[in-house]
């Protein structure tokens, strides 16, 4: 099987800094994993990798499309898969699970057709009658219609047992951290981000309907639905409780090898494992 290294993890937790040392010893590209980094306009709130951090390393779909441009985690299934296919050692950097997972395991996505659907409710209903097995958050819409998609397309989500069954050779490395470290990490981040632009570059998008942890509460200061201090604490929160969903999200879903982000030894840490990896 084809190798693949991940690295993921909460913001501020050092995946570039160690995404770049490890891409230069094993001579690496790296591919983005992080869902909003993907688009060209989301540049100071994605804490998107800059060309001097790059130092020379290849990147792939880092601001590979723009807002304006329809991309969904099959698309991005899609372009990962054929990047794997290509390149000798991908290592996927970022921390949208779903996404990484979805590229490197058997999900199966259909391209759906655009039509008019019909209430949520009448959507549940229709699921619970002609999928009974299923097991489905029904609270979340997102989840719900794509439910009643796969169903109408004349299958059964339930029916998809694959979830679990690994396409490739996989090393995942998840960095951890102590959670009041974590924080002052975002804090600084953030202030750091506001002084680069991070307000500006928020207020020139405005026209989108941007529900990203920042975006959103720096556009709900812009339409002076909250003060600024507001704003930053609510981003600084949100973050945080994010972070402890991927944790958990990670743990559950793909087993990663676990590594102190903070140990002035990671990097030899983890290239020492690395190598026993691709020689196994």
């Amino acid at each position: 099987m084809k190798k693949v290294i991940c690295i993921v993890g909460p913001t501020g937790s050092g995946k570039t800094k160690l995404s770049i040392e490890l891409a230069k010893r094993f001579q690496m590209e790296v591919i983005n994993g992080d869902s909003v980094s993907i688009y060209k306009e989301l540049n100071i709130g994605s804490a998107k990798i800059t060309e001097d951090e790059m130092n020379g390393v290849k990147h792939h779909l880092i601001s590979h499309r723009t807002l304006n441009e329809p991309y969904s985690v099959f698309n991005f299934q899609k372009d990962v898969r054929q990047l794997i296919s290509q390149i000798q050692y991908p290592l996927i950097v970022g921390g949208s699970g779903l996404y990484i997972k979805s590229a490197l395991y058997d999900y199966e996505f259909e391209e759906q057709e655009k039509k008019e659907l019909p209430e949520i409710s009448q959507m549940i209903e229709f699921i619970k009658e002609n999928d009974p097995d299923i097991d489905l958050d029904w609270h979340n819409e997102r989840r719900i219609v794509s439910a009643y998609q796969t169903i109408i397309s004349g299958k059964k989500r339930s029916d998809k047992n694959k979830l679990h069954h690994p396409l490739y050779d996989i090393y995942l490395i998840y960095l951890d951290m102590d959670r009041n470290i974590l924080r002052q990490r975002v804090e600084y981040r953030l202030n750091q981000m506001i002084e680069k632009g991070f307000i500006e570059e928020t207020k020139a998008l405005m026209t989108y309907d941007l529900n990203i942890i920042g975006y959103r509460e720096l556009k709900g200061y812009l339409n002076h639905e909250l003060t600024l201090e507001d704003a930053i604490n609510t981003i600084i929160t949100q973050t945080m409780r994010f972070a402890k969903r991927q944790k958990t999200w990670f743990m559950n879903q793909m087993n990663p090898n676990v590594y102190d982000g903070l140990s002035p030894d990671l990097v030899q840490q983890v290239s020492k494992d690395i190598e026993q990896f691709l020689k196994g």
